[in-house]
C-alpha cells in the first residue's frame, strides 16, 4: 500500500475507534484524526513485528484493518491517559 492509502486507512481507523470510545477528546476531530493515522502506522508495525503478520499489499485485507483500529484505540487511550478527558 502507498502513503496514500495508509493515510486513508488511517482516517478511517480514527473514525471507527472514536465510534468505539466515544467521548470529547482534546485536541478534537483533528487530533483524533492524526491519531487515527499515527494508529495505522503503529498498528502494522506492531502486527509485522511482534504478531508475525506483515502488512499485505491489498486495501481491504480483513487483518490491516484489524490492526490499523487496534492501534488507533491503543493511541486513543494513551492520549486520554495523558491529557486527559475533557467529559470532565
Amino acid at each position: 500500500m502507498g502513503i496514500i492509502s495508509w493515510i486513508i486507512l488511517g482516517l478511517i481507523a480514527g473514525a471507527i475507534a472514536k465510534i468505539l470510545l466515544p467521548g470529547r477528546d482534546p485536541g478534537g476531530v483533528i487530533g483524533t484524526t492524526v491519531i487515527g493515522i499515527a494508529g495505522a502506522f503503529v498498528g502494522g508495525w506492531l502486527s509485522a513485528h511482534f504478531l508475525d503478520r506483515p502488512v499485505q499489499k491489498q486495501f481491504f485485507d480483513l487483518y490491516t484493518w484489524g490492526a490499523a483500529v487496534a492501534g488507533s484505540l491503543v493511541l486513543l487511550v494513551g492520549y486520554r491517559v495523558l491529557f486527559g478527558n475533557s467529559r470532565d
